[in-house]
């Protein structure tokens, strides 16, 4: 790994630092990890110079060669479980005020989105099958294993189009669309896997079935949870976990928001373009996040590797990074206001 490699390891050490010192401490520093990450970080992004350099073939190729990129996410595995745990811990046996448990909560659900779903995501899209449970594994960590059968099959084939429940439209406010993409996803992927399995010459009520799996084992993680820990215990994971999930569903909002391919007939629609997503190239998000910033790039070829992920010039450039994105989206006028007028020039240019 070169020296300008070594900036990885802000995504690598750096959540999990933030979050465990959320975890370690009591009182105020109970939110040390959600004001570093919704508001410390998109500061700092506003400071730090935008990176859009690409690497030549020798040096992409080098990279895909060094494991140690691969072993920075391996190891997320072992790290989100061992914070989960010492999260149940902490909530069961340790005397907290109401305000620390929310805080503790709301601090594992940050680990839960980005150690767990984020990079469940990135591993979810490698094509060995040790890489492919590791995935589920981080996403059994915020009851989400649906997603590994509906982003791959469904989001990455019909993004930016009506029929994708995680591409948000334009002057949809995020509240209603965490609820239609959480239910629309869980919908899809039951479906998706009805359509396999029929494939295959099997029905959907068979151990064969991934979404009947998914549910056994989430079932059978909360009641671990509550026979090793407590019955309570359960609802502070359900807790962390839900923040996890909608953090995801954040990022999904803001990475398609008002984009939309072109419908070549009915049902058809253009190939997926570099202008079907929202990048953004502030440094901090983009490896706090394992390169998910430079998202065009990533749902060109779903499976190239998160270090020589690439920037486009075409590619929608977000005023703001990921993670103050997500904050101004939480006041859907103002994400209104900043949004449409570029979603409208980015329509006249396709016109034009």
């Amino acid at each position: 790994m070169r020296p300008s490699d070594l900036k990885y390891l802000w995504g690598f050490v750096g959540v999990p630092f933030i979050v465990m010192v959320s975890l370690l401490f009591n009182g105020y520093w109970v939110f040390f990890a959600p004001i570093v990450a919704f508001v410390g970080i998109p500061t700092m992004e506003q400071i730090l110079p935008r990176q859009k350099t690409n690497h030549g073939e020798e040096m992409e190729g080098a990279k895909l060669s060094n494991k140690v990129f691969d072993i920075l996410l391996y190891l997320n595995v072992p790290i989100q479980y061992g914070m989960l745990i010492y999260f149940l811990f902490l909530v069961t046996y340790v005397d907290l005020t109401t305000m620390e448990l929310i805080g503790k909560t709301i601090s594992m659900g940050i680990a839960c989105g980005i150690l767990g779903i984020n990079v469940a995501h990135e591993l979810g899209h490698r094509v060995t099958k040790y890489e492919q449970q590791m995935a589920k594994m981080l996403l059994l960590t915020s009851m989400y294993m649906h997603f590994y059968i509906e982003h791959n099959r469904g989001h990455h084939k019909n993004v930016s189009t009506p029929v994708d429940p995680a591409s948000a439209r334009l002057n949809e406010p995020l509240y209603l669309f965490w609820f239609r993409s959480i239910f629309g996803s869980y919908f899809s992927a039951l479906h998706l896997e009805k359509l396999r399995l029929e494939r295959l010459g099997s029905n959907a009520f068979t151990l064969k079935n991934e979404m009947l799996q998914f549910a056994l084992f989430q079932i059978l993680l909360v009641a671990i949870i509550g026979l090793v820990f407590s019955p309570i215990t359960i609802l502070y994971f359900l807790g962390a976990a839900i923040v996890g999930i909608l953090l995801l569903e954040t990022v999904n909002y803001i990475e398609h928001y008002g984009l939309r391919r072109k419908e070549i007939e009915p049902g058809l629609y253009e190939k997926v373009k570099p202008v079907h997503s929202w990048n953004s190239e502030h440094i901090l998000g983009r490896l706090m996040l394992y390169e998910l910033t430079r998202h065009s790039d990533h749902h060109f070829k779903a499976n190239r590797k998160y270090q020589v992920l690439r920037y486009f010039e075409e590619s929608p450039q977000l005023p703001l990074g990921y993670p103050a994105s997500m904050v101004v989206s939480f006041i859907p006028p103002l994400w209104f206001s900043i949004m449409n007028p570029r979603i409208k020039r980015i329509a006249e240019k396709s016109v034009a």
